[in-house]
């Protein structure tokens, strides 16, 4: 690598760096110390979490063929899986994160 590839390179993390921090302290900066936060905001607060993840859903089942071998079946198990560990233990990222070993198992083994 040359001299200017390094500095090139470096610069190009700086500005991400500067930009990611930025974006980071926006929230606190616009909404911090006694400003109420807009109904608007805390609306989004509650129903995104849910939006993202039924169109996470959509997005991992809009391929699946039941017409051909597995017929969606280790989709469909997988499935189950993040329903009753999200019922049982409330943690989204433990029901995201089993769900997928679960179905990259299930995908290998069978």
């Amino acid at each position: 690598m040359t001299n200017e590839q390094i500095v090139h390179s470096l610069l190009i993390i700086a500005v991400c760096a500067v930009v990611t921090l930025a974006l980071r302290g926006a929230p606190f900066l616009i909404f911090g110390g006694k400003r109420k936060t807009p109904a608007f905001i805390s609306w989004l607060g509650k129903v995104l979490p849910c939006a993202v993840m039924g169109m996470l859903v959509v997005y991992c089942m809009k391929d699946v063929s039941v017409l051909s071998a597995p017929f969606g079946l280790p989709e469909l198990a997988a499935c189950i899986i993040v329903v009753l560990l999200h019922v049982w233990k409330r943690n989204s990222l433990l029901s995201i994160g089993v769900g997928t070993v679960s179905y990259m198992a299930i995908v290998a083994f069978i």
